[in-house]
């Protein structure tokens, strides 16, 4: 019989089928919010949810993912005139009845959201010594949209939404914010609770798209 000692690795937890099928819920009733009530959210609850999503995996564990909290009215308002000025240049690509689709759309809850926030990669970052990205430095970004996305399913695990505004100029953002140079924007985030929860996403429900059957994205060769 196999023993371990005190340093052995620790047990794994079992997760059972009632945990897979809450798991599964969650995944589906992760949803990418637009309404939100205005009431804040308690005190420290975005320190929280970031520190679940540095658990996030990492290329060469080098964590490249920099969260820039956004409170400042004056720079809310900035990112406000930015998303518009994006909004209606992309509603100017839009033609008949998309383009009338596209402008009944909300595509941000900046005027709701109780907490803002702008994530960013860090290219520049010397942790994880540069494993893993050699041939493809875009594993660093990538990383980045992994903190986003556990940090998603945390705050719905809460019953807190997220929204992510992407209609937006990226180096604009980044000069509003004052970031490092070396910084890469990966978007603009909007946090607090829904109106109201829903299982189908918002432009599936509103006709602009419908989401693909899973064999569809299968290619085996």
């Amino acid at each position: 019989m196999e023993t371990f000692s005190e340093t052995s690795s620790p047990a794994v937890p079992a997760f059972d089928a009632p945990f897979r099928k809450h798991l599964l819920e969650l995944l589906v009733w992760r949803r990418d919010v637009r309404h939100f009530r205005r009431d804040p959210l308690p005190e420290g609850t975005l320190a929280r949810l970031i520190g679940l999503a540095c658990l996030a995996p990492s290329v060469g564990l080098s964590q490249p993912w920099r969260f820039v909290q956004v409170d400042d009215p004056a720079r809310r308002q900035a990112i406000r005139r930015n998303f518009e000025a994006c909004n209606a240049a992309a509603l100017q690509c839009q033609a008949g009845e998309r383009a009338a689709l596209y402008a009944r759309l909300k595509l941000a809850g900046l005027d709701d959201a109780p907490c803002q926030f702008a994530v960013f990669a860090d290219r520049a970052t010397v942790q994880g010594h540069g494993l893993g990205r050699l041939t493809m430095p875009a594993t660093i970004e990538y990383s980045a949209v992994m903190a986003v996305h556990t940090l998603w399913l945390a705050a719905r695990a809460e019953g807190i939404g997220l929204g992510w505004v992407s209609i937006l100029d990226p180096a604009e953002v980044a000069a509003m914010l004052a970031v490092p140079p070396e910084w890469t924007f990966i978007g603009y985030f909007c946090l607090g609770y829904p109106q109201h929860c829903d299982d189908v996403p918002v432009l599936e429900r509103e006709g602009w798209e419908t989401r693909r059957p899973p064999a569809s994205v299968l290619l085996v060769r």
